[in-house]
This record gives C-alpha cells, sequence and structure tokens, in this order.
C-alpha cells in the first residue's frame, strides 16, 4: 500500500521495529480504517473461494490473514497501555466497538465458518501435523463459542453484546488510570515524612517532579509509590489516607466511578453463555481452560483458603500484639497491615526492606534475570542504542543464542509514569510465527518502579520482574508454524506457569550471592542477609493467600450469576466476602471498581484464579530441578524449554506438562511453597 503512514509502510529498523518516532497519534484512525479494508477483502476471498476448502487454501490464508491490522493494533494498544494520552484515549473509545464488530462480524460468517467446518468434520483423514490439527482445532472450537451455529437473530445479539463490552472495558480502563493519575499525596511537613527512608523520599521528590510540581513530595497511587508509603510511615492518618484512595479507585462517583460498567458487563457477559447454552459465563469460560467446570475452580480455591484464612488470622493477632507493645492498643486496620507486618519481620527474621533495597539495583536484577535465562537456555542478550524508542526510559535487547542465532528482540519499561496504567505485564508488538518466514517475535516487559538515582527494588518489585520476564521468555522462546498458537496463546490458567516458575530462580542464592551486589560499594549481599531474605520467603503468606484467594473467589461468583437479577457490585463483593469469612484488617487485592484483570477486558474474567492454578504447576515444575540437585539442570532445562517455553499452544497444556515432568502435578508443594502445610 503505497501512503505517507508508516504504520501501513514495511518497516526498515532493525528487527523490522516500530519506528516510533515517526508514529504520530493522528496516524492510527486512517491506518485503522485502510488495515480493516485490506483484512475484510482477504478474508472475503477466502469466504468466497469456489474450490474445495482445503487446509491451504483455508486455514493457512486464515492464519497469513490480517497482517497490517495486527501492525497497528500492537502499536496502539501496547501505547494505550504504556504511554496514553487523551487523543489516544479518544482512539481507543472509537476502535473498541469497531474492532469488536469486526472479529465478530469474521467469526459469524456463515460461508467461511462452513470451510472450517468442512475441514473440521474431515479432519481425521487430512493428514495433518500436530500443530495443524491444534491450529484447526483452535479455530473451529473459537468459530463455536464466538457464536457461528447461532440463528440470524442470535447472531445479531451476539454482536451487540460484544461490541458494548468492549466499549465498555475500555471506559472501565481509562476509568481507572484517570482515578490514578488525578490522584496524589502531598507531603509537606517534615513530619509527613516521617518514617520514611531516604530512597523512598527521593522517589516522592521525583514524582513531584513528574508531576510539574517540583520541590514537592508526592505520594501517588502507582503500587511501587503507596505501598512503600504503608509499609514505613509512621503518620497513621496519613497511610489512612493513601489505603483509602488506593482502595477506592474506580467508585468515586462522577464519570470515572465504575460501579455501572460492572453491573452492566456482568449482564451482558451471562446473557452471552446463555446465547452459547452455557448456564453461566463462569461455565463458558472455564469451558475452555485447564480446570473445566467452576468447581474443579472453587475446589482448589477452598483448599488453599482454609489454612490461609486460619494463617492470616494468626498474623493478624501477632501485628495487635506487637501494636499493643508499642502502645498503640488499636485493632488492626486494612492500613495498619503493612506498617506493623514489616515491623514484625525486621522482629522476627532481623530483616527489613531498607536493609535489602540497596542490593537490588534494578540494571543488577535485569542481569540476573538475564543470566538465568542464558543458563538455562542458551541465550544472551545484547543491549542495542540504536532503535526508535516511543519514550526516553525504554531499552531494547537483541536477544541471540550463544552461537549467534537471531532469536528475537527484547524492549524493557521500567518505571511509572501518569501515561502508564499500574500494575506489571508482557506484551508484544510482533510474535514469532513461520508460516510468512521465520518471524522472529518484538516482546515488552512493562512495570512500573518508582524512578530513581539509582533505582533500588524491594524483594517484591524484585520478582515481579523475574515474573514478567518468564512471560517475556514465554513469547521470545516460541517456536511454532501458526500465529493463532505462538508464545502465550494459551490456556489462561497455564499462560502464568513460565512466569511464576521463573520468579523461583530469583530466590536462589547462587542468584542472589552473584548479582544483589551494593548500589554504592559494590559487595555482594552477606549471605547471613541472604539467608534472611530466603528465610522470610513465607513470612505474612496468610496475609497474600487471603488478600489473592479473596479476589478469585469474588471473580469466579460474580461469573456464576445467571443474570436474572441486577447486581449491586459493591454489596454483591461484601455479600461474598462475608461468605467466605474475610477478615475485617485485609482488603481484596483488587477492588471490584478497578479490577482491571476482569473487567478491562475479558481476558482474566472468570480467571483470576488461574494464578493458583499455575502456582501448583510452578510449584512442582521447581521440584524436578531441586530432585535433581541442581536448579540449572541441563537435561531439565531443555524439557522445559521444549514443552513449555518454545511449545506455545501447539499441544493440549496437560499433554505438555506431562511431556515435561511426566506426571500431572499435587496440591502439596504449592502449600509448602506458601508455607501453609500442616
Amino acid at each position: 500500500m503505497t501512503t505517507d503512514n508508516p504504520l501501513l509502510q514495511r518497516w526498515t529498523t532493525s528487527f523490522e521495529a516500530p519506528p516510533f518516532e515517526s508514529i504520530n497519534t493522528e496516524h492510527f484512525a486512517p491506518a485503522f480504517d485502510a488495515a480493516l479494508r485490506e483484512h475484510d477483502s482477504e478474508i472475503d476471498a477466502i469466504a468466497r473461494n469456489a474450490e474445495p476448502s482445503t487446509f491451504s487454501n483455508t486455514m493457512d490464508a486464515l492464519e497469513r490473514s490480517g497482517h497490517a491490522l495486527d501492525k497497528t493494533a500492537s502499536v496502539f494498544f501496547n501505547l494505550t497501555s504504556a504511554h496514553t494520552n487523551e487523543a489516544m484515549q479518544a482512539i481507543e473509545r472509537d476502535m473498541a466497538p469497531k474492532l469488536a464488530a469486526h472479529w465478530s462480524a469474521i467469526s459469524m460468517r456463515a460461508d467461511l465458518f462452513a470451510r472450517v467446518d468442512d475441514l473440521f468434520m474431515r479432519r481425521g483423514a487430512l493428514g495433518l501435523t500436530t500443530e495443524q490439527m491444534r491450529a484447526l482445532e483452535k479455530s473451529h472450537r473459537g468459530f463455536v463459542r464466538s457464536g457461528a451455529r447461532l440463528d440470524e437473530a442470535g447472531k445479531k445479539r451476539m454482536a451487540e453484546i460484544v461490541q458494548k463490552l468492549a466499549e465498555l472495558g475500555t471506559r472501565f480502563s481509562q476509568n481507572v488510570l484517570k482515578d490514578e493519575s488525578s490522584w496524589t499525596l502531598s507531603l509537606k511537613a517534615p513530619d509527613d515524612l516521617a518514617g520514611l527512608s531516604e530512597a523512598q523520599i527521593a522517589a516522592a521528590a521525583q514524582a513531584g517532579n513528574d508531576r510539574g510540581k517540583p520541590g514537592e513530595h508526592l505520594i501517588t497511587l502507582s503500587r511501587s509509590s503507596v505501598e512503600p508509603f504503608l509499609q514505613f510511615s509512621t503518620r497513621r492518618d496519613l497511610r489512612e489516607q493513601a489505603f483509602r484512595a488506593w482502595t477506592s479507585r474506580g467508585q468515586n462517583g462522577g464519570e470515572t466511578d465504575n460501579r455501572a460498567i460492572v453491573a452492566e458487563m456482568l449482564a451482558l457477559r451471562a446473557e452471552r453463555a446463555k446465547l452459547l447454552g452455557f448456564p453461566t459465563f463462569a461455565h463458558f469460560k472455564l469451558d475452555n481452560t485447564m480446570a473445566k467446570i467452576p468447581d474443579a475452580v472453587r475446589d482448589l480455591l477452598e483448599q488453599v483458603w482454609r489454612p490461609g484464612v486460619a494463617r492470616a488470622r494468626a498474623e493478624e493477632k501477632d501485628l495487635a500484639t506487637l501494636a499493643s507493645s508499642e502502645g498503640q492498643n488499636i485493632a488492626i486496620e486494612p492500613w495498619d497491615w503493612r506498617y506493623y507486618s514489616e515491623k514484625l519481620r525486621k522482629q522476627l527474621h532481623d530483616l527489613d526492606e531498607s536493609e535489602t533495597k540497596p542490593y537490588l539495583k534494578l540494571d543488577n536484577v535485569i542481569a540476573a534475570a538475564f543470566d538465568t535465562a542464558a543458563k538455562l537456555f542458551d541465550i544472551r542478550f545484547e543491549e542495542r542504542f540504536d532503535l526508535p524508542k516511543y519514550h526516553p526510559d525504554i531499552r531494547f535487547w537483541e536477544v541471540k543464542t550463544s552461537h549467534g542465532q537471531p532469536v528475537g528482540l527484547f524492549i524493557g519499561d521500567y518505571f511509572a509514569r501518569p501515561s502508564k496504567r499500574s500494575g506489571a505485564w508482557m506484551s508484544s508488538f510482533r510474535s514469532q510465527e513461520k508460516l510468512a518466514g521465520e518471524i522472529r517475535p518484538i516482546i515488552v516487559n512493562v512495570m512500573n518502579f518508582a524512578k530513581g538515582d539509582p533505582t533500588l527494588l524491594s524483594v517484591d518489585d524484585a520478582r515481579t520482574l523475574f515474573h514478567e520476564f518468564g512471560h517475556g521468555l514465554h513469547g521470545l522462546l516460541s517456536d511454532v508454524t501458526y500465529p493463532s498458537l505462538s508464545g502465550t496463546s494459551v490456556a489462561r490458567d497455564f499462560v502464568e506457569l513460565p512466569s511464576q516458575l521463573y520468579e523461583h530462580w530469583f530466590m536462589r542464592p547462587e542468584i542472589l550471592s552473584r548479582f544483589a551486589t551494593h548500589y554504592q560499594t559494590g559487595e555482594p549481599m552477606p549471605q547471613t542477609l541472604i539467608n534472611k531474605v530466603i528465610g522470610a520467603k513465607t513470612f505474612n503468606q496468610g496475609f497474600a493467600t487471603v488478600e489473592y484467594c479473596s479476589s478469585a473467589l469474588v471473580d469466579l461468583a460474580f461469573h456464576l450469576t445467571d443474570g436474572s437479577q441486577p447486581i449491586d457490585p459493591l454489596a454483591f463483593e461484601a455479600a461474598e466476602l462475608k461468605r467466605i469469612g474475610m477478615p475485617s484488617a485485609i482488603v481484596m487485592r483488587h477492588r471490584t471498581p478497578h479490577f482491571s484483570h476482569i473487567f478491562s477486558g475479558d481476558g482474566y474474567s472468570a480467571g483470576y484464579y488461574s494464578y493458583l492454578w499455575s502456582e501448583v504447576l510452578d510449584a512442582d515444575a521447581f521440584d524436578a530441578f531441586e530432585e535433581t540437585g541442581d536448579v540449572f539442570d541441563a537435561e531439565a532445562a531443555e524439557r522445559l524449554k521444549q514443552f513449555i517455553y518454545s511449545a506455545g499452544d501447539s499441544r493440549d497444556p496437560a499433554e505438555l506438562y506431562k511431556a515435561f515432568r511426566g506426571r500431572m502435578p499435587s496440591i502439596e508443594p504449592l502449600l509448602r511453597k506458601r508455607g501453609l502445610a500442616a
């Protein structure tokens, strides 16, 4: 296509990386329009092909279609998450229902589905490879689950629902970002800074500079800003103020209030499920996962919830005893928990964050993640400084094997800023595939660390970096033919296995002794401190388990409703928490009005449990290394690469796990890992 729009041109940058410095906001709308027209034309040619359906003229053609749309959408949606503005958000609100309508129309096109269905019915006689069979079955299932077998009235209603959900999910996400970016706590008096370390004070000053208020110390609603404040500030009144703002995002009234959006999304999801013959949205969503049914999810969550909540109540008593010993005869409130648990960790393990942070410089933790990948998977990371950036803070690394063979391009975007949504995630600007040639992936990890000079991480921050890098490796090491099976395009309750498993290596003494070095002296972290860090792994696990499991149980409960009655989201949340016996001193990790995992889109809806499901797998999988006596055992690492990190969705996830481990996992390693085993 001849055009001066860089999104529609062939990219001549190294790795054909997006030419960010040439792309402007005004390029996106016309690029989407052109790409949608091109994709419609490609789909029309496949559907109207007069020749009988073959794998080549139908499935291969479908997998090859939409290249221009993929290019434009990958750049656009990565930027709307990591570096957005009001103009981009306006385009996002406009495009979300249009894109939903586009994909819905394709999925419900009768002549196109007839060709895929014909192949599916004849699949056993087509001589397909394992991967071709998987791609065909996945495509056919996707058509059916999108409504291809509905009558015309059902298809029309399904299209309306899908479009409306896309619009509502976009509004939900933008409302959360607006609430996050518009609130700050200004620490004006010297006493307002009491308890904060020099690094935290510097980070608060940097936040002031970033928000155009030089000289002010600001606490923001970025997790990397507010959580340390809750841990260390001695000002209980300010802790309460920050905590209430943090946990009330999306429920403050006015145009950013998400409660009505949540209620409407739940009703529409229930209706969508019923159209497809499922009793609830949870049944629909889980039918396509390892768990399969809601009962399996609830059973797992409650197996972990029961010892978790018992442990949390014991922890709460310990915190109240500590507060009392300091003359504070108070009931532990949610804004007290992190403060007193940090004190208790210091008391029990002689460990606090101010001891560990100087040894966890961001660059060193990145190097540790890269070195672990080199040992396990024989890949190397070479930083590139010649590629265009969408923000000055991002960094590029070219990834190769030790023999110099190209693997992909890795982008790190590590620092919080007002234009970025909160949290941490992995995404791709391009996925690996072989159908259109040897297409190398471009993978990005996005974090929200408080920028410093240097940037020092908490143990949890460092673990998060390893977690997202595990996702990144899942994308980088992908070795499949078909785009639909590439990298992280796997069952939702399997996708967290590569990321959560990778966290284990950060906490190993082999890694900490080499890469945890003091940012000023270069001295390695003392062995006594390493022992404390490792020894404290299960500290506060009652809190962590309750915080997470409550969110997962509320998510499941929401999506087990049948849509017959309107839902008041906060009343429903409160009732479910009461039913499960939620301790009053702990709040869900993600309260409903800002629960972006499940309401910014369908990604984790009825699926937030998947972190725990994957944790069963990852705890058992790491045992495979520990059983050899070498956490870098070459044979185990080769199986891990072949069957987990490189396999994408080329086989059923249970088959892949058994190919790696020789059997399915048990829950016992998870309970030991969390310190909840009897």
